[in-house]
């Protein structure tokens, strides 16, 4: 039983919202799907970091949902992206889930998953991406609301004994902006490696931030970063 993860999948089996116009993104979903089923075993949990599907609301977003679950693997666990407008309260999307016999999909959201003895911990997170640009109140509001979400679900993990292993769409850090609320409860609860995705294209992947940098190991996994390919870590 492995833990995979990829962020960015972008599907838009029940949209128009085609990706191969951006360079890097030619025929995404085919190499994704030969990846996954190459690599994933039927007992193998994936995380998937965020931005899933271009579906504005649930039914225009169940064609993915549908494509993801006949994928190979256990648990196929799943954070809100910015683009991610389908996205709606925990309720709405687990019954969605059960109404439409998605027996794979799980939320990750104010909670975590159990993976042998790690906690899968996430929310979505926030940085501003513009280099030196200013902030705003607005900003520091969405901040503080994601960095409590983070604590509540690592928090989870560390009641029921388990080691927390985090997962965001959004970077902490990017380029010199940083997100100093996020990186408190990293700091607080000394996680040592943090996953995200978010970060698209050369001319933004060469400002992310791979590898390690006060105590903790960052690693990019946006779909066309890892070239769609689900990253083994555990």
């Amino acid at each position: 039983m492995s833990l995979f993860v990829i962020g960015d999948t972008h599907l838009s089996f029940g949209t128009e919202k085609p990706m191969d116009i951006f360079a890097g993104w030619e025929n995404h979903t085919q190499l994704l799907h030969d990846a996954w089923v190459r690599l994933v075993q039927p007992e193998d949990t994936i995380v998937l970091a965020g931005d899933i599907s271009w579906g504005m609301n649930m039914d225009e977003a169940l064609p993915d949902f549908a494509w993801l679950d006949a994928l190979p693997g256990n648990e196929k666990i799943i954070l809100k992206g910015n683009h991610d407008y389908w996205w709606t309260t925990m309720k709405k999307m687990q019954a969605f889930f059960s109404d439409h016999q998605l027996r794979t999909l799980r939320i990750l959201h104010n909670n975590c998953y159990v993976y042998q003895n790690t906690g899968i911990c996430g929310t979505r997170g926030w940085v501003n991406m513009e280099q030196g640009s200013g902030d705003d109140s607005a900003n520091a509001k969405v901040r503080a609301r994601e960095a409590q979400r983070l604590d509540v679900s690592i928090g989870a993990a560390e009641q029921q004994g388990l080691a927390p292993a985090v997962f965001l769409h959004y970077p902490p850090i990017y380029g010199a902006s940083c997100n100093y609320e996020m990186l408190d409860v990293l700091w607080k609860h000394q996680i040592k490696d943090c996953w995200y995705g978010h970060v698209h294209g050369k001319s933004q992947h060469k400002y992310a931030i791979n590898g390690e940098r006060d105590g903790i190991r960052y690693h990019l996994i946006s779909g066309d970063y890892i070239q769609f390919i689900p990253q083994k870590i555990m």
